[in-house]
């Protein structure tokens, strides 16, 4: 089936947040605290090898000022904030569900393996790149979810509409999607990334939903550059 892969994936973040959930409540507010940092210096091992291969340093910078620019007049941050606040009344004492959300969706749907791994599955109907990530992200989900809560299951969705999406849509996105392309969307993608690492350690509060925008803009600006 042509959607195994993002499937797959959303089964794996769904388990690893029900098995963080089920693991943060052995934890003492001091191993939270600790194991928050560690979710930190992981979020940042994530994002650093994304930051290696791009070759065109004047598509990142017009995509991250233009599409915040974008995504401040939309205002991206605050609708999925009000959204998480509803979630937050529904699923009280679960922790810190906009948060969860947030910091999954943006660790777990952007990056390389997930726009190579739905082509894959889209063209290919090879799920060989999606199954690997699917156990990354399980792994990761049970750290996030033991000390963010419920929302990291949130993100699962977030995981299943990007590559489905792809995977659905792979034909018409493949010639666009370039290796110079995927290098510079996973440039920013990363960058984000590396934000989310900062804003979890305390050092920032970057409105990092309002940069998404910014992630689409490299398939436009690498035609002319």
């Amino acid at each position: 089936m042509i959607l195994t892969g993002a499937l797959v994936n959303f089964a794996t973040v769904l388990a690893g947040t029900f098995v963080g959930l089920f693991a943060g409540k052995l934890l003492n507010d001091r191993i939270r605290a600790a194991t928050m940092s560690a979710v930190a210096l992981i979020t940042i091992g994530i994002a650093v090898p994304g930051l290696l291969n791009s070759t065109k340093p004047l598509v990142p910078i017009l995509s991250l000022v233009i599409g915040t620019v974008i995504g401040e007049a939309l205002d991206i941050d605050g609708l999925v904030n009000r959204l998480g606040d509803k979630l937050q009344e529904k699923f009280k004492g679960h922790g810190r569900i906009t948060e969860g959300f947030v910091t999954a969706t943006l660790v777990f749907a952007v990056g390389a393996m997930t726009i190579m791994g739905s082509l894959d599955s889209g063209l290919k109907n090879d799920h060989t790149v999606l199954i690997a990530k699917s156990v990354i992200d399980g792994i990761s989900s049970i750290i996030f979810a033991s000390t963010m809560g419920i929302g990291v299951a949130f993100a699962a969705v977030s995981v299943l509409v990007i590559e489905g999406g792809i995977t659905l849509l792979a034909a018409l996105v493949a010639p666009l999607l370039t290796t110079v392309v995927i290098n510079e969307i996973t440039f920013v993608g990363s960058l984000l990334i590396l934000g989310i690492s900062f804003n979890l350690l305390g050092l920032t509060k970057l409105r990092l939903l309002n940069m998404i925008p910014a992630m689409f803009l490299p398939i436009l600006f690498c035609q002319f550059m």
